[in-house]
């Protein structure tokens, strides 16, 4: 099992940004997709960003205009770059890696307020 490791949340303000990070302490290969989720007290869990080995992005519908994600390969590290937070974008946010044995490893979550 890989464990991952959150970081970068807490409370903004409206209109401001974040930078969420995510890494894995262990060595671990084959990391083939990372990526971040959040959900929202009473909502399901829905993909913000996600990135494959080759650099292949795909974003959710509600963070689209406003996340950017990136990873680091040798660090085994990815990044969501979230601007221009709404309220609505209050949730805990998730980091998911898929490993080429094709196994969903999840961190414990951070969580991101977005209130005035």
């Amino acid at each position: 099992q890989v464990q991952l490791v959150e970081s970068g949340g807490g409370l903004v303000q409206p209109g401001g940004s974040l930078r969420l990070n995510c890494t894995t302490t262990q060595r671990a290969f084959n990391i083939y997709v990372m990526g971040w989720y959040r959900q929202a007290p009473g909502k399901q869990r829905e993909l913000v960003a996600s990135i494959t080995s080759g650099g292949v992005v795909n974003y959710g519908y509600s963070a689209k205009d406003r996340s950017t994600i990136s990873r680091d390969n040798a660090k085994n590290t990815v990044y969501l770059q979230m601007n221009s937070l709404k309220p609505d974008d209050t949730a805990v946010y998730y980091c998911k890696f898929v490993t080429a044995d094709d196994v969903d490893h999840w961190g414990k979550g951070t969580q991101v307020t977005v209130s005035a």
